[in-house]
């Protein structure tokens, strides 16, 4: 009985120290949660510590986008270090194309084509918003930038919003600013710019 009774004081202290160990890990999850300052796009939590194919996935506003990226192969590539600004086309941005346009971009055939449409949306580097601003504003209005794919973006503001400017003149209005990842920072876009 005494043998019996030790057993079960062992057996309880092991369990309250594994229950205080969990709630110590909960605590530890729930402060690193805390410290990480998340975005909230297409209802979904963005967190800075994981990269943008991450996070992009769980938004609803981006399902789009992501397959996009899947049919062009270039998970791989903007799950790597950049540092990348990308400029995300929500799904509403990809529904004012020409009918079809998305559906034909998606064919295998035409990879390369989705590839350099795709890439136009990116940055190298990490710009916020406020150096997208102050790069703006030391070009007395207008800021270009060279994308991944070899084309030009011009940015320029729009009131407070800054939109961008694509080779064919077409416009997009950055809707959501400073979306930070691991490996650089998204902004959320209205429209789908293109390239020449």
């Amino acid at each position: 009985m005494k043998k019996f009774k030790t057993v079960v004081a062992v057996l309880t202290m092991a369990l309250i120290a594994g229950t205080s160990t969990s709630f110590a890990q909960d605590k530890m999850m729930k402060d690193k949660k805390m410290k990480e300052k998340t975005v909230m796009v297409g209802g979904a939590e963005m967190y800075p510590s994981k990269n943008i194919v991450e996070n992009a996935v769980n938004s609803k506003d981006h399902t789009t986008l992501v397959a996009a990226v899947k049919a062009a192969d270039l998970v791989e590539t903007l799950q790597g270090d950049g540092p990348f600004t990308v400029f995300a086309p929500t799904n509403k941005a990809f529904d004012k194309l020409p009918e079809g346009t998305v559906v034909t971009l998606l064919k295998p055939e035409n990879k390369k084509k989705l590839q350099t449409v795709l890439t136009y949306h990116v940055v190298a580097g990490d710009m916020k918003a406020a150096d997208i601003v102050a790069a703006i504003k030391k070009g007395n209005g207008k800021a270009t930038f060279k994308t991944v794919s070899g084309g030009t973006l011009t940015a320029m503001m729009k009131g407070k919003k800054v939109v961008l400017k694509d080779e064919n003149g077409g416009m997009a209005m950055v809707t959501i600013a400073n979306v930070n990842q691991s490996n650089g920072v998204i902004h959320i876009i209205d429209s789908v710019v293109l390239p020449k």
